[in-house]
């Protein structure tokens, strides 16, 4: 289920067939986390996770298309940490090194926000978890919209596997 939080922002609910702690560790865990985050087809690295307030994250997204791989990376902080029930991120697209991108190095008109939050929140149901995340920053119908959606495909997909 996808539904707008604003005019600006994502939220999706599922609820997914494993216990909260498994959910949990495949938001933080970096292995985990590399194995479904992002759209079909899409490979990622885990650069960094440091998972404590103010830790970074700094993540590698490679994407077949008919012109090659396109390779983008992502960064941010650990804004809250409530084990097992709430991660709070920011997330901007970044290079390599971590730096975080204009909006004119992203395609993107000067107001563009370069920094946006993730909002992770788990709700125990016994042997199933209901996850919400909210991804402030981000318009409903963009792509990224639709890549969490794909990414939450596979998400199930690796906890079913």
């Amino acid at each position: 289920m996808t539904e707008p939080t604003s005019t600006d922002g994502v939220r999706i609910e599922r609820v997914l067939t494993a216990p909260i702690a498994v959910v949990w560790q495949m938001w933080t865990d970096p292995v985990h986390f590399a194995a479904w985050y992002g759209p079909g087809g899409a490979t990622v690295v885990v650069e960094e996770m440091d998972l404590r307030v103010g830790g970074r994250r700094h993540v590698e997204m490679r994407v077949a298309t008919p012109g090659g791989e396109r390779r983008m990376w992502f960064t941010g902080e650990h804004l809250e940490i409530n084990r097992p029930h709430r991660l709070v991120y920011t997330e901007s697209m970044a290079d390599e090194h971590g730096t975080i991108l204009s909006p004119a190095a992203m395609g993107m008109p000067a107001d563009h926000p370069t920094t946006t939050t993730v909002t992770v929140e788990l709700e125990d149901l016994s042997d199933r978890t209901r996850m919400t995340m909210t991804h402030a920053g981000i318009p409903q119908d963009s792509p990224g919209a639709m890549g969490w959606n794909m990414a939450f495909d596979k998400l199930a997909a690796h906890l079913a596997g």
